[in-house]
């Protein structure tokens, strides 16, 4: 029985047979756990209970491991309380063999720590033993035991660990550990399908599980040349036995989303592929869709219906925009970026409350909150958030200040307002919203007052950006650290910089766009910690203030925004790797003075994604066009005053 737990998952190749590498070792003590008692009777009556077991006062039955012969005297009641496998023996059998029971197959250091569960509720776990705890309490229906194994391995998920746990789940029927590391696996597959194999177990799994792998809608790929990859090296850890599968493996490959060159070249003169009579029909068919797709006019394409190998996968990632300032007033509208799609999506949800500019926005948990903000006639200082799950709004607690232009972030489970503006006055006060107490607390001021900056975390630390202080347009910028409740100085910035937007990607902070008192910027710059200086990078194509940034998949989405004459509706997205700004599909109309928000694995994905995906052929490609030249969307600069940004 419990003996079976000892193969080693990465060892198998077939599905029903993989199982984990659990240890009985106690020196492995790095990551430990321990489930405190629930207090319902005297702790220290559980502890006298657990040395009368100890000293066998009382005890009235026996465990024994035939493996070793090992007996533990117990109390019936006590185990049968927590273990409705005993509580069936003792209820039920007849009273000779209730007093003695053999359990095979479970380690001695593992019966002790059932044993001491039983009794203290209490059971100190590790990487090494924890499956084997696990699995010896399914056996013996302690569910509330498998509930806190479950808990421990999910705190501990890793790249280097989830396939193990995704095959202990499989193996155990723990629908709750099969799923979550599922979910895993795909969300990471980039990373799992390049870090050395043996460290995961990913290329040993079976045809069956790859084929799902692969197929799966939320495979998490920017580029579906990553699949064919994969499955090619997954093909030579063992050609002999598994080019068999080519065709199947095929069908799970979108090789509608590949440049017509990298499909001849790379999938169609495979030598598995060309080895096999059985993928002839599925090279046909992709080269005769690729080649409509170049073929074909813009107007055809538009009336083109998108084959299931075309299809785009969904994202991890959505960016939600809400609201903002166009066509002459404030809006309500929201939409969302699908950027496997590349679409955006209006969701019929508004504010009942009415629309709103120039607010903050972040998000934490299923909550998306937006702070303070204007609507053509009041400077805001409520609140509220939209239920991404029930899609319901509810007002929140108003902060202490009216705050438009206001910077806002969220970190370790707070949401900062910094800075603003109240219709008067610019403010350089700070006030944090905790959510469980639904109540804003002023806390360290800044030392420049900001309205019109923008934020950003990094490493547990906050960076403001620029701004206006009522006189000029900043260069400036801050750090906040929430330990010591203090901000800091930054070297300026390369520019000054109003109506500015900032992200943080890959250790840097990233300053982009805004108004520098004459004219609206395209240029951007970026921040290193390590370092204290600021370098320029790529400027945009567009010039643009008040508007979106966000990051996904390692690159910066610039969303719409003021250019100086109008809002705008263009959206580019800029790679740190090339150094290059590329086009992104269009918001569905011009606005500004919103901002953008990037929500990571909302389990109702699919409300927020494109759904006619029969009609989803895309008109362009946005990794394989650069945007036209700048000179083709230069605005005439504007030199209106910085509260002209209204428009």
């Amino acid at each position: 029985m419990m003996h079976e737990l000892q193969s080693n998952a990465a060892d198998q190749s077939s599905h029903s047979s993989q199982t984990l590498t659990p240890s009985c070792s106690s020196s492995s003590l790095s990551s430990s756990s321990s489930l405190k008692p629930k207090r319902c009777i005297s702790y220290a009556t559980m502890l006298e209970l657990a040395d009368m077991r100890l000293s066998d006062t009382l005890c009235d039955a026996s465990i024994v491991l035939p493996e070793n012969g090992h007996e533990y005297r117990i109390h019936r009641v006590i185990i049968g309380s927590c273990s409705d496998y005993f509580r069936i023996l003792f209820t039920t059998t007849v009273p000779s063999e209730k007093y003695h029971i053999e359990i095979p197959g479970i380690p001695g250091c593992i019966m002790e720590k059932i044993i001491q569960y039983a009794y203290l509720r209490d059971c100190e776990l590790t990487e090494d033993t924890v499956f084997d705890v696990y699995a010896a309490a399914d056996f013996l229906l302690i569910g509330s035991l498998t509930e806190h194994c479950i808990d421990f391995i999910l705190r501990r998920m890793r790249l280097d660990n989830c396939v193990t746990i995704m095959l202990f789940g499989s193996q155990r029927a723990s629908s709750k550990l099969q799923n979550a590391a599922w979910l895993y696996m795909l969300k990471h597959f980039p990373e799992l399908a390049e870090i050395e194999t043996s460290h995961n177990g990913l290329l040993r799994l079976d045809v069956d599980y790859i084929c799902s792998l692969l197929a799966d809608d939320l495979l998490n790929v920017q580029e579906e040349n990553t699949v064919w990859e994969f499955l090619l090296r997954w093909i030579d850890q063992d050609p002999g036995e598994r080019a068999r599968y080519i065709s199947r493996l095929m069908k799970t490959v979108r090789f509608g989303l590949l440049p017509t060159e990298y499909f001849l070249e790379k999938v169609k003169e495979n030598q598995y592929v060309q080895a096999s009579e059985d993928t002839k029909g599925l090279v046909i068919d992709a080269l005769t869709f690729l080649y409509d797709l170049e073929m074909i006019s813009t107007k055809a394409m538009k009336a083109m219906k998108t084959p299931a190998i075309a299809t785009p996968r969904l994202p991890h990632e959505v960016i939600f925009i809400i609201g903002g300032w166009g066509e002459g007033q404030s809006q309500s509208i929201i939409e969302t970026y699908d950027s496997r799609a590349d679409r955006w999506i209006k969701v019929p949800h508004d504010d009942p409350a009415g629309p709103r500019a120039y607010y903050g926005a972040a998000y934490i948990g299923r909550y998306l909150y937006l702070i303070g903000g204007y609507d053509g006639v009041e400077h805001f200082n409520t609140c509220c958030r939209f239920d991404m799950i029930s899609k319901d709004w509810k007002e929140i607690a108003p902060m202490h200040c009216r705050r438009c232009y206001v910077s806002v972030v969220a970190l370790d489970g707070l949401i900062y307002a910094m800075g603003g503006y109240n219709g008067a006055n610019r403010h350089n006060s700070v006030e944090r919203y905790d959510p469980r107490t639904n109540q804003w607390t002023l806390i360290a001021s800044m030392s420049s007052q900001r309205s019109d900056a923008d934020a950003c975390t990094l490493d547990g630390m906050i960076y403001i950006t620029g701004g206006f202080n009522g006189h000029e347009c900043l260069n400036t910028a801050e750090m906040y650290d929430p330990l010591t409740n203090a901000w800091s100085p930054l070297p300026p910035m390369l520019n000054r910089r109003s109506g500015v937007s900032c992200a943080a990607l890959g250790g840097s902070v990233y300053v982009v766009g805004g108004f520098n008192g004459l004219i609206r910027l395209n240029s951007c710059e970026k921040y290193e910690p390590a370092t204290r200086r600021w370098t320029a990078c790529k400027e945009m194509y567009h010039q643009r203030s008040n508007f979106g940034l966000e990051v996904i998949d390692d690159r910066l989405f610039a969303v719409g925004g003021y250019d100086g004459v109008s809002a705008i509706a263009f959206v580019e997205c800029y790679g740190p790797d090339t150094n290059e700004w590329l086009e992104a599909a269009e918001l569905s109309m011009m606005r500004s003075a919103f901002r953008a928000v990037t929500i990571a694995d909302l389990p109702n994905v699919h409300d927020y994604v494109h759904t006619d995906k029969e009609n989803l052929t895309n008109e362009y490609n946005r990794d394989r066009h650069l945007l036209r030249t700048a000179a083709a969307f230069a605005s005439t600069s504007s030199t209106s005053d910085i509260e002209d940004e209204i428009d």
